[in-house]
């Protein structure tokens, strides 16, 4: 798996780079990760995601994009806002 730094960019901002702290956090808080499934991949950096408990459609924003389609399990850290796409980890923006 990458290194967060490896996505880093000039912002670290909702949907830009992945600190090491928002990494770190994140993985320290296990419980509050939820498992979804990519419904819909924007070309504009936008994913549609379905909770695998069916109470939520979520949509959450990464300016480089997420290299997942449609059908991908995924996990969405609901606290700091940390998306884990196979073995990558990306900081987005969550619409709400």
């Amino acid at each position: 798996m990458d290194t967060p730094t490896e996505h880093l960019c000039a912002s670290v901002h909702a949907g830009h780079g992945l600190s090491v702290m928002q990494d770190r956090l994140a993985r320290a808080t296990p419980s509050r990760w939820i498992d979804a499934i990519v419904t819909q991949v924007d070309g504009d950096g936008w994913l549609t995601l379905a909770t695998l408990d069916g109470r939520s459609r979520l949509r959450v924003w990464n300016h480089e994009g997420v290299d997942v389609e449609a059908g991908a399990p995924v996990a969405l850290h609901d606290a700091f806002h940390v998306l884990a796409a196979g073995g990558e980890r990306y900081n987005v923006a969550v619409a709400r």
